[in-house]
Parts: C-alpha cells; sequence; structure tokens
C-alpha cells in the first residue's frame, strides 16, 4: 500500500482515499507572469509521479491545477502591484494577454516533460463571483471583517491555525512575509479581498466596493468548487510555500466548511542554486526553455526523478550530464531489447535482484519498484530498480543468453514501470549504409566456413566505419551504430 508523508501530520501515512476507488487532487499552480523555471519542473514533474502512481495502483485521479492570473502580488505581499499588471507594463501589453502568453508557454514546458494535463486548469479571473460569495460566506460566519473595502480573515477567530506550518500564533511577529497594517484587528490577519486603488487594472465590483481577490482564498474556492465542496484527498505544492499561502488556505476553507479541507498535504521541495533556493526574485533561476535548449526533455525528467521529492535538489551542470549518461542507458536498453524481439528464445529468463523467495525474474524488479514507490514515491530507489534489470539484460545479451521471449518479457516489465516514470523513448531508426550490410553478409560467411581471421578483419572494418556487430544465435547479428 502507498505510504505518504503527510506534511499537515508530519508522519508518513497509508494512503486511503475517502471514495472507493477514486482520488481528488489539487496542486497549486504557477503565477503565470514570467516563462517556467526548473524548480516548477522539480515540483510539477512530482506532482505527476504522484498522479501516474495513483493511477498505475488502479486509481481514478481527479487532478486539477490552477493558473494564477490575478491576486499574486509583488514579495507575496497584500499591499502593492500584483505581478501579472507589473510585468504586463514592461512588456507593454494587456495583463489578461500576458497571461495568457505564459499558460501557453507553461502548458508547452509541461508538454515537453511529458506531465500528463490536469483535467481542469481553473483560474481565479474565472471565479470573481465565487470567491466573492466564498468571502461573504466567511463574513456571516464570525471568521473574517470589513474595512475600508477589504476584508480580512480573523486568525483569532480560528483557533487551529498553524497546525501545517507547525508555527505557534503566539510566535508569530509581523515581519517581512506579514505586513504591518492598521487596518487590520491582527497583525496576522490576512486579506479575503483588496480594495483597489484607482491605478489597480485587475478589479471587479463586490459587496465592500471595488477589489480584487486576495491570493489564499483563489485555491480555497476553486479547489471547494472543482473537487465537490467537501474534504478532499490530496492537496500538492511547494513546501516553501506552507506558510503564508497554505496555512491560510487551511483556515478559511475550514471556517468556510465546517470540516477538514484535505486529508493529505503533499509538498515538493526546491531546487537550489549554489545554496540559494533557484526563484524569480532572486534572479538565479533557469527556464524550462533555456535548459531545453541543452538537454532533452526527458534527461531533465530523470533528473528530477533522481532524488526525492522531498529532498532539496542542488541544479548542477555535472548532475544534468549524469542524467543524459543514464537516459542514454536507458534508452539503449529499451532499443537493444526491441532487437532482440525478433530473434530465437535461447535460455529462460533470469533478471533482476532475488525476491524474498530467493528467485530471479522480472517480478522480483516490480517488486522492487512497487516497494520502492509505496515508500513515499522514493523515485532513485524505483530506479534502481530498473538499473539492476539493465545490467543483469547485458549480461544476458554479453553471454549470448537473450532471445525473443526474453525480450518480449523484459519490454512488457519496462513498459509497466514506465508508466509511472514517464519517459519518453525514440526509437533507433538509423539506416544502415549498404557497404556495411555487404561486409556483415561477407563475416557472416567466413564465420560459417570457420574462416574466423577474416572474420575478424571484416569486424575491425565495420568498427572502423563507426558501427559494431554483435553475433546472435544460430549466426545471426545485429548491426549498431557506435
Amino acid at each position: 500500500m502507498l505510504n505518504l508523508y503527510n506534511a499537515l501530520t508530519r508522519n508518513r501515512e497509508e494512503f486511503k482515499p475517502i471514495h472507493a476507488g477514486k482520488v481528488g487532487m489539487y496542486v497549486c499552480g504557477p503565477t503565470v507572469y514570467d516563462h517556467c523555471h526548473l524548480g516548477h519542473a522539480r515540483g510539477y514533474v512530482a506532482m505527476d509521479i504522484l498522479r501516474r502512481y495513483l493511477e498505475y495502483s488502479g486509481y481514478e485521479v481527479r487532478h486539477i491545477m490552477n493558473y494564477t492570473d490575478v491576486g499574486h502580488l509583488v514579495h507575496d505581499a497584500e499591499i502593492g502591484e500584483d505581478k501579472i499588471e507589473q510585468q504586463a507594463k514592461k512588456e507593454k501589453i494587456d495583463p489578461m494577454a500576458l497571461a495568457e502568453k505564459y499558460i501557453a508557454s507553461c502548458k508547452n514546458d509541461f508538454e515537453a516533460l511529458n506531465i500528463k494535463k490536469a483535467n481542469f486548469n481553473p483560474r481565479p479571473t474565472q471565479y470573481i463571483a465565487q470567491i466573492i460569495k466564498f468571502t461573504g460566506g466567511l463574513i456571516k460566519k464570525g471568521f473574517a471583517y470589513e474595512v475600508n473595502g477589504s476584508v480580512y480573515f480573523s486568525v483569532e477567530k480560528f483557533p487551529g491555525y498553524g497546525k501545517l506550518s507547525g508555527r505557534k500564533t503566539e510566535d508569530l511577529e509581523a515581519g517581512a512575509r506579514v505586513e504591518i497594517n492598521p487596518e487590520k484587528k491582527n497583525p496576522l490577519d490576512f486579506a479575503l479581498w483588496i480594495k483597489a486603488p484607482k491605478e489597480h487594472i485587475l478589479k471587479w465590483e463586490s459587496p465592500w466596493g471595488v477589489g480584487y481577490p486576495g491570493w489564499h482564498i483563489e485555491c480555497s474556492v476553486m479547489s471547494c468548487d472543482l473537487l465537490g465542496g467537501d474534504t478532499f484527498d490530496i492537496h500538492g505544492g511547494g513546501n516553501e510555500n506552507a506558510f503564508p499561502h497554505n496555512e491560510n488556505e487551511v483556515a478559511q476553507s475550514e471556517a468556510f466548511l465546517g470540516k477538514p479541507m484535505v486529508n493529505f498535504w503533499t509538498l515538493w521541495n526546491m531546487v537550489m542554486v549554489e545554496g540559494k533556493k533557484m526563484s524569480k526574485s532572486l534572479g538565479n533561476f533557469t527556464t524550462i526553455k533555456d535548459a531545453l535548449k541543452k538537454y532533452d526533455p526527458m534527461v531533465i525528467r530523470l533528473w528530477i526523478l533522481s532524488s526525492h521529492y522531498r529532498s532539496v535538489t542542488n541544479f548542477t551542470e555535472d548532475a544534468l550530464i549524469q542524467a543524459k549518461v543514464n537516459f542514454q542507458r536507458i534508452s539503449d536498453f529499451v532499443n537493444n531489447l526491441k532487437k532482440y524481439r525478433g530473434s530465437t528464445s535461447i535460455d529462460s529468463l533470469e533478471v533482476g535482484p532475488l525476491d524474498k523467495n530467493g528467485n530471479r525474474g522480472p517480478t522480483s524488479t516490480l517488486e522492487k519498484f512497487e516497494e520502492a514507490m509505496d515508500d513515499d514515491l522514493n523515485t532513485p530507489l524505483a530506479l534502481s530498480a530498473l538499473y539492476d534489470l539493465i545490467t543483469e539484460t547485458n549480461k544476458l545479451i554479453q553471454t549470448n543468453k537473450l532471445g525473443a521471449d526474453d525480450a518480449k518479457e523484459i519490454l512488457k516489465i519496462w513498459e509497466k514501470i514506465n508508466k509511472v516514470f514517464g519517459l519518453v523513448i525514440k526509437e533507433e531508426k538509423k539506416e544502415i549504409p549498404q557497404n556495411i550490410k555487404k561486409l556483415a553478409e561477407e563475416r557472416k560467411l567466413a564465420r560459417e566456413n570457420k574462416d574466423f581471421k577474416k572474420s575478424d578483419e571484416l569486424r575491425a572494418e565495420i568498427e572502423k566505419a563507426g558501427y559494431v556487430i554483435e553475433d546472435l544465435k544460430d549466426n545471426k547479428y545485429a548491426i549498431k551504430k557506435k
């Protein structure tokens, strides 16, 4: 059974969905004012792996990921300029045109990385009426209050505040992420609806005057609407947003619903560059698009899979180079199996580590893979099961003990595992030159006549031309580019 680390309880817990066979999953999406960077790639690939493994395990997943297109202010503040508006001014285009531009960019990046599309991608600008209704409901329930056209959530009215981030209200002080605002009854209170100054572009009429939604209320409203208006299974996001963003989500959602917002909080860790978090605000980020200029998207995906989603990942050229080497190894493994699939079966299959019964075989590979994934999505350990399979398969090839039935069986194991890994392997379609084919046939004839000296000379000539020849059973052979 899948055991997930739950950031809410700070424990690994057996995952049990609320409704048998179905999973409701909401993931905080990017604020679409720029191209996505590798920190985003890390998080959304991790959530893609979670979704894929749930589906692998037989669940039907309803996956929601939003695009934030209003309300996320510079420095995550409650007073100041909207990130969308600020960038729109720089690029001299309409804010909504800017959002559309970067949503398209995000979709292209995710498609390149083979991240499955969410079932829905809601946007706050499409939910203004629902946000106003939700905010009004919190006022009626006594959890929020209006001051001069803005509405604030009263933290002291929600006793559980701080349970996700582990912060105690008495220890929290107004600081870098909580601005001192004389309108608030408590400096920790946060905005649900913000009065818009005249120069603000993105604003709407409300019962409290012209304004726009706060960043935190948006996710509460969209998840509530698209996941049944009740407690749902999994909420994903970056752990740097546990406070205040996710903490505020919990408070306002549970105050409104009168029950838990979500059962599992699954938060990924950040990508570091020279000891600092990769982020747009620090200017130390590498966009996914820039990375794709240097590396195959599957190399980037494999680099992400090579570390646990809750561990800090360091972005270095060496790490990407190693991922490139590993991806080539996997690609060669898959393409070799497809070649051997057409050969004659030789021996029974003996691959993979010993299983719990002392047997060797593909079943033990799957058991090791599933055991790793059940352990809080331990993708590095799951990859090691695949690498063991590759090593054992290569031994069979080298000792001329791999045939068609064996190759087919191993390919089935690979295809099952790869439903979770999501790596796209390109088939080798390199046409072998006629002169190389001719030399290979001459060598085959020499081997049949037991003229091994000539056979070795022809092999050397083939290798000199940049190709290698692999001998199979019954004097058959395979040619491939070096």
